[in-house]
Order: structure tokens, then sequence, then C-alpha cells
């Protein structure tokens, strides 16, 4: 089943952008900063903000940016994908361990697998730190991705630009307002370090794939018409 909705209109350390603190009464302890920018972890996250919840992810609305998901009958999502003009976003998250992140560990291993593969990746300095761009083949040719990864308290988000955006950040647009506005609502239950953070349909969509998915099993059921 694919969802695909248009829009309309923290980090595992802080950004160094984040804006100081607001000055305190004498004596009282000084609220903490909030990020200048996301992922934020859900601790963290903005008030007022329109997003759509995904469960472990929630996406900002931002104009004219498509949220494109995958998801079984039972509205388990297994792939998001955020498409504006000529590039598109997937995003991923998962868990991680809380002493530290693991970007960059994750970051070398897609590096290795992609030169097992005969793709050449080559790492380069990014808006949130050190990403990974290579070329690779596929059925339409070769195609460009450009990966981000962002370490949050005891979670990672994966970010893979395609298309445009992924040889000319500049392109980004939209989609980097999505990545900086990204929530990740982590829970608190213990998970094996980078098992994917569950993501679910909104309650409504959920429901409309049960239904077409039992429409379709009983079309296809032996002696339907």
């Amino acid at each position: 089943m694919i969802f695909s909705r248009k829009r309309a209109a923290g980090r595992h350390a802080r950004d160094e952008r984040a804006t100081e603190a607001p000055e305190t009464a004498e004596g009282a302890a000084p609220a903490p900063a909030e990020p200048a920018r996301g992922p934020y972890d859900v601790t963290e996250a903005p008030d007022g903000v329109q997003r759509l919840d995904l469960g472990s992810l929630q996406i900002p609305a931002v104009p004219d940016v498509e949220v494109r998901v995958q998801a079984d009958q039972q509205g388990v999502i297994q792939q998001v994908v955020l498409v504006h003009g000529q590039s598109a976003l997937q995003l991923g998250v998962f868990a991680a361990p809380r002493s530290e992140g693991i970007w960059d560990e994750v970051r070398e291993e897609i590096r290795q697998s992609l030169f097992k593969d005969g793709a050449a990746a080559q790492e380069v300095s990014g808006e949130y730190g050190t990403e990974l761009h290579a070329r690779v083949r596929t059925e339409d040719g070769l195609t460009d991705l450009r990966f981000v990864g962002v370490d949050g308290p005891r979670w990672m988000v994966r970010a893979v630009y395609q298309g445009e955006a992924a040889t000319n950040p500049a392109a980004a647009g939209p989609l980097v307002q999505c990545l900086d506005g990204l929530v990740v609502d982590r829970g608190g239950e213990a998970k094996p370090v980078r098992e994917p953070l569950p993501l679910r349909l909104p309650r409504e969509e959920a429901e409309q794939a049960g239904q077409a998915g039992a429409e379709a099993d009983a079309t296809s059921a032996p002696g339907a018409r």
C-alpha cells in the first residue's frame, strides 16, 4: 500500500548556532536553550508546528513537499520518501546507544558496501557534519546519492538525498526544511542498537489501508468476480 500526502502550507550535541537561554531571575536555574534546528528529540521539539505523526518520526508540514509512504495492510511503514520537484529525501530512524552516536560507524559500513558493489563514494563536509556522496548504477542508469546522518539522544536519523539535491545541496530547499524540522520520538523501551524504530500510518490512513487490503483479498479469493 502506498500512501501519499501533499503537504500544505535535537541533535545529540546541540547545534552551535542554538539561541542563548533567556535571562532568568537571580538565583534561578537558566532554562536550557532550545536547539536552533532539528532533527529534534521529542523532548526538545518546538510547539505550534503542524506535523504528520508517523510514530517514531513526526514530519513537519512544508509547502509543496509530498510525503510518500509505503506500508503494509496493518499500517506498518517500510519506507518514507519526501518529494519536491526533481529531488527526493528518504528517511530512516534507528536506535542508538545512550553514550555515543553511531553515524561515523554506519557511514563507513555504507561506504564499504557501495565499494563492494562497484560504486565509488567520498566523504564531504556538510551542514550536519560528514556526509557520504556516491554514484550508483540502477535500472534507470547512474544515480547520485547523498547520505546524511544525524545522531540524537539514543537515536540516529539517516537521510538519503536523490535527484538534483544529491549533487547540489542548495537545490534541496524545502526538503532541508523537513529535515531541520523533523521530530524523533524514541520511546523509553530498550532496543538493540541500529534496530529501525517503529513507524506507523496515522489511524485514519491505517484504517483505509486495512480496508483496501481486505477488499483486495476478497477480489482475489477463489470464486470472486
